[in-house]
């Protein structure tokens, strides 16, 4: 994708067109049949010269923003962020290594999450730092019970 065509021309109209081919209403609802599926796969389904993981991010932000459904978001984004850095579950052992992908996937996360949660996203992640998760824990989508305890559907 560093030949810059996923940036050629109208992004939103070909990520829209690309979904309705494959069924859906919504980018959301291509995402939602995709759970834990991360956003650079689900780019490269929707073409993989010419879409960018973060078109896709930045087209469900704006989805969830028209639905007020935003916290449901970050989670579904911490989800995807989890199982692209740490495919096999939360760690048994937080070693170098395993200590860099959860700390990737909660960078990313972070770095994603819209500034009306940002707040909200530090604290799930000092509670996840202060209580790990049990080892294998893998969230298969947003409304996974612990994160719905991180990040309660309450609209910022």
């Amino acid at each position: 994708m560093s030949d810059g065509r996923a940036w050629q021309g109208n992004v939103k109209a070909r990520l829209y067109e690309r979904v309705r081919a494959l069924g859906y209403d919504s980018l959301t609802a291509f995402a939602d049949a995709r759970p834990a599926v991360p956003l650079y796969l689900l780019a490269k389904e929707l073409g993989k010269d010419d879409v960018a993981g973060v078109q896709v991010l930045s087209g469900l932000l704006a989805e969830a923003e028209r639905r007020k459904q935003v916290t449901r978001f970050v989670r579904d984004v911490l989800v995807r962020m989890l199982a692209q850095s740490v495919p096999d579950g939360w760690p048994a052992v937080m070693d170098d290594a395993n200590r860099f992908n959860v700390a990737e996937a909660l960078g990313s996360w972070s770095a994603y999450t819209p500034e009306t949660h940002e707040k909200r996203v530090e604290q799930a992640r000092a509670a996840l730092r202060a209580t790990p998760p049990p080892p294998g824990w893998r969230p298969l989508g947003p409304d996974d019970e612990l994160l719905l305890t991180l990040l309660p559907d309450e609209e910022a």
